[in-house]
This record gives C-alpha cells, structure tokens and sequence, in this order.
C-alpha cells in the first residue's frame, strides 16, 4: 500500500517472462528480480473481507481438520492471521510466521519462519506462499529438513491451468514468481495423499507427506500450452471503459487492469513486434495485419479499440525508427487489390 497516488505509480516496476524450465518442468517468471519485493507491514493481500472467501477458509479448515488433524501445526506465511485465528477459534493448536504481521496475537510471529521453529513431525500449512518462494523446491526441502524429514503439509495455490483456460491476464502478477498445475506436485511429491481445485477451480490444493519429496523431472507429455489469445480481450474492455466505471478487484487484479488497459492499442503490437520480429531471418518476413485501420473511419468499426493514429500500421511505423534491418516492402501490396496489411509486409534486410 502506499500514501499517494504518485508514491503508487513511482515504485519499482519489473517485467514478467513466464518460461518452462527446461529439467524441472515449472513455469517461472525468468525476468523475476526479488529486491523489487519487500514483504512488510505494508504489503497488503487479505481477502477475508469477502464473504465468499471466507466460505471459502471453512472448506479449506475442513480438509486440513481431516488430513492435518487439529494438534501441532503451523501455518508459514500467515499474512495478516485471519485463518489462522479462525483455526484456533476452533479449538486448532497451530502457530504462524509472516512478516508482514500488524496485529498482537501472541500465536504470531511477525517474521519469516524460523528454521528451529518447527518440532519434528508438525503439521504444516502453506496456503498462497509458495507462488512468492524464488526456488519453490529448495523452500520445500528446507521446511522437510527442519521438520525431522517427516511430517504432512497442505499446499494451496493459484491454478495455472484456470488462469490458461480462461485467459486470466489479471491473476498474473509480480509477486508471484511461479505457477503451478497439479501435474507439477505429482512430479515434486511421491505421494500425494489428495488434491483437487477449490473457489470455483481457481486454486489448487495437494496434502501430502514431506518425506516424499523429490526433485521435478519435465514430463515432455506434459508441457504447457500457452494461449496464444492470453490477452486479447483486454481491448473489449477498454472499450467498455470509454464509458465510464470503476475497476473493482481484489489488490493487486485492479492495478494490473488499470495498467494493461492503459496500454492497450499500440503500446501492446509494439510490444509483440519486440518480441516476435527478432525470429524473422534475413529476406523473409514478418507480416502485421489490420493496418487498414489507419486508412478508414473510426466509425466503421466502432467497437474496436484501434482507430486512425492508433493501430497497427503506426505501431509498425514507431517500430522502425529504431530497427533499421527491417524495411516495409510496398512491392508486395501494391500487387494486391484488397489487403488488409498495408505497410505491414515487414522484410529482413540484415
């Protein structure tokens, strides 16, 4: 949280570039630099205001009541203590770790967990904490290591694989350096006692046995299949915008709509030219559609973003002013009656 909206828009901004690492089979962010996160008291993350997730937090102390059991356990990464003092209003013996703590529950510590802190055998609970750890796997092994080697842990998470199939742009976000799929616990776990999605399959949960842990291997059966699609449909919602409203999401999801939306049109085909143009070899070509945009009536097509000035012909005109190796190659246009790509055969000249 911060004190003004200039303070806001001033902090530190990195960039995200998830990949699938090539030996574990776990999507990260590769341009992740963790002195850009600071987990303190006033990182804020708590969605126990609603309703629904609290419905949600009674599900989920019913599935750690069943497998975890009630006696010795500790929640790592308990942010503000909302389920961990519901936990213990239920008779939980449970503890908890979170730097970014404020309140006086004597049940709390207000920092990172403590290597000898756990007891042999405790029940661990990691609810939205290991998406933050930079090494998930090393995290892992630590807390088995400093748990005797044994010992039961409930994992929940994000759900990659929601966030793929309904191309959930918003719920990918800095402070989450990874993203799992259930596959990638199964790899990680020998056994995995049970898992499954909960709030509406956007997250996942595993409860397994920490002496089963074991280093990731890729399953090339099992690769990911990113959308190609992830971010289109911000354009409709800018659209809607126009008219006026307010962006309504929890923490972090309304930033990042405000700052994808405030980007879309040209800012975002100049940033796909960045990153697709570079794999075009010389003398071939790196084809732009829809800059016929810029040459017809914004009225014409009235529910597009795009328009006259702003579209994807005068994206590929900014792009060239700083990549001399590419030039347009009218030739191939003016072959054509009817296109819909003028100045947007690109070719490769070096």
């Amino acid at each position: 949280m911060y004190n003004s909206e200039g303070e806001a828009k001033a902090c530190l901004k990195g960039d995200i570039r998830l990949v699938e690492d090539s030996q574990t089979g776990l999507v990260y962010n590769a341009a992740f630099c963790p002195e850009f996160m600071t987990y303190d008291n006033h990182y804020q993350n708590e969605q126990a205001y609603s309703f629904l997730f609290q419905q949600h937090l009674e599900s989920v102390s019913l599935i750690i009541d069943r497998l975890l059991g009630r006696n010795r356990l500790i929640e790592v990464g308990c942010g503000k203590g909302y389920f961990l003092e519901m936990l213990s209003a239920k008779g939980f013996e449970v503890v908890g770790f979170d730097p970014t703590y404020e309140g006086t529950n004597p049940l709390i510590t207000p920092h990172y967990f403590e290597h000898g802190a756990v007891s042999h055998n405790t029940g661990l609970i990691l609810r939205h904490v290991l998406e933050h750890i930079q090494d998930p796997f090393g995290f892992l092994l630590q807390l088995k290591e400093a748990n005797g080697g044994s010992g039961k842990v409930y994992i929940e998470v994000p759900c990659f694989d929601w966030i793929c199939d309904r191309r959930a742009w918003f719920d990918i976000s800095y402070e989450h350096v990874n993203y799992f799929r259930l596959s990638d616990f199964r790899r990680m776990f020998g056994d995995v006692i049970e898992s499954g999605r909960l709030f509406g399959d956007q997250y996942l949960y595993v409860v397994t046995e920490l002496a089963t842990l074991q280093s990731p291997k890729i399953d090339l059966n099992d690769s990911i299949v990113f959308p190609n699609d992830f971010i289109k449909n911000i354009a409709n919602y800018v659209k809607q915008s126009e008219c006026g409203g307010v962006v309504w999401g929890g923490a972090a999801k309304g930033v990042i709509f405000a700052l994808l939306s405030e980007r879309a049109g040209r800012p975002i085909m100049l940033a796909e030219l960045e990153i697709y143009a570079p794999f075009t070899t010389k003398g071939s070509y790196c084809v732009v559609y829809d800059g016929i945009i810029e040459d017809i009536p914004k009225k014409m097509f009235p529910d597009n973003c795009w328009g006259p000035g702003d579209n994807p012909k005068t994206a590929v005109w900014e792009y060239l002013k700083t990549h001399p190796e590419f030039e347009i190659d009218k030739s191939i246009q003016n072959k054509l009656l009817i296109t819909v790509a003028p100045d947007g055969f690109l070719k490769r000249v070096f």
